[in-house]
Order: C-alpha cells, then structure tokens, then sequence
C-alpha cells in the first residue's frame, strides 16, 4: 500500500514538474518586457532617456499574448500594443498628455490637428460630419511619414478609411467598402452589366486613366451576387476597385500613392 502511495506521490510530482517546465518554456518564448519598451520606443522615435513609462506588461487578446507598453513624452502619450512572440507592433496611438483622445488640438510637431484632418477627410468623401459616425482619428506612422488615421462609417453602413498627412494635410491614401450594399435585390436589376462596362466605370474615375492603364481584372462572386474587381495604375497612385455585376455601383475603392 505504502509502495503505491510513493508511486502515485511521484507521479503527481512529476506532472506539476513538467508542466512548470512546459509553462517556462512558453514564457520563455516570448520577447520580453525590455524587448518590448525598445520596439515602442523605435516605433516612436523616442529615446529611452527622454521617456516615463507608465505600463508596461503581458496582456491577453483573443488567446494572443502581447505587452501593452504606455509611456510619455515631450508632453505625449503614447499608448502600443507589441506582440509577445513576434515583436510586431499591432496596435498604436498618440495623443496629448492629459486627453482622453484624439479629438481636435495640437498634436506634437504636427502642421494640422485631428479635427482638421476628419474635415479633410470629409470633404473629399463629400460628406459632412452629420452624416457619419467616427471610429477614430489617431495619428501613426506610415514608411517614417507621420499621418492620421481617419476612420468613419455612414448610415448605410458604408466605411470610409483615410490616410492624411500630419505635416501637409494632404490624402495619402483612402478606400471605402459598402458593405451594407445588397447589390441586386436594391438595383432591382436582374440583367448584368459587362466586364467592359465595369472597367468604364472604374476609368471615370481617374481622370486621364485608360484601358491600358489597368493590369488586373477579374470577375467574382461574393454571396453569390457578380462583381468585377480590378486595379488601375496610373501616374505612380494605385487604385483598386469592385464594381456591383448588376447594378454598376462602386462597392470598393482603394487608393495608394506609390513615390
């Protein structure tokens, strides 16, 4: 009896010691706390003797680790989110010390604020700020170009993402995607448009572009419904597009400057 007693001890040792093991052997995976403060600090542009942390530890998102690292500078605050494992930087934000988000004043070195770049946006969607519904407007890092990132969504549930320079208030880059769109049941329209028809509609809107100026094209079905998605190159910016099969409308609009 005693001799089994000693077994089952032992093994009940040895589990809690392997899984100690296998624990710290998954900790020791990731990057570290350190590690972590350095990738936001380079992110930032931001030395380490010019900054005060304020967090900086291991959280959980949707079962991924990652190290939630905030800290203040030159009367900011930055707030970024750095994958445990990898390193990478998932999620980020600056704002002014004291404020409670990206919501209109001066922002660091930046020429405009983040009021003036949601009316920028707004004014190239031709829309006013009664008919949408903010996400965000935080400032970011696009290739060492400080911008901000405006997002926003209509009634209709259509999205709106832009990218604005910081520095020059100019659209970097922009898309919208309809995706309360129905297509055809709203069209009303059983008679398909042609592939031709589709790359029409996406040439008039860019001025100068034509045919031969578009590289990709393809037809697809998204829930069944036709669509034509396709790219335009044209004077160094990049658009992609999808065109409703029935209706012609533009469901998809992305816009890249490349130079």
């Amino acid at each position: 009896m005693k001799k089994n007693v000693m077994l089952l001890s032992c093994a009940a040792l040895l589990a809690l010691a392997l899984a100690g093991c296998s624990q710290s052997t998954a900790q020791a995976d990731y990057i570290g706390t350190d590690a972590a403060k350095a990738i936001a600090l380079e992110a930032a542009g931001i030395g380490e003797a010019d900054a005060t942390f304020t967090t900086a530890e291991l959280e959980t998102r949707n079962n991924t680790p990652y190290y939630e690292v905030d800290f203040t500078a030159g009367g900011q605050e930055y707030d970024y989110d750095i994958d445990a494992l990898t390193g990478t930087v998932i999620a980020s934000n600056q704002q002014a010390a004291g404020s409670t988000g990206s919501h209109g004043g001066s922002t660091g070195d930046t020429a405009i604020t983040a009021d003036q770049a949601k009316e920028i946006a707004l004014n190239h969607a031709g829309l006013t700020a009664d008919q949408v519904t903010f996400v965000r407007s935080n400032l970011d890092q696009d290739d060492g170009r400080t911008c901000y990132d405006v997002e926003f969504y209509t009634a209709d549930y259509t999205e709106y993402d832009y990218e604005i320079d910081a520095n020059t208030g100019d659209v970097l880059s922009y898309d919208y995607d309809a995706e309360g769109y129905q297509g055809q049941s709203q069209s009303g329209s059983t008679t398909a448009i042609t592939a031709d028809r589709a790359k029409e509609i996406a040439l008039a809107e860019v001025p100068g572009a034509t045919a031969s100026d578009i590289y990709e094209f393809e037809t697809d079905r998204d829930d069944g419904r036709l669509e034509y998605e396709g790219t335009i190159y044209y004077n160094g910016t990049e658009y992609d597009f999808t065109i409703d099969g029935y209706s012609g409308a533009i469901r998809g609009w992305d816009v890249e400057r490349h130079g």
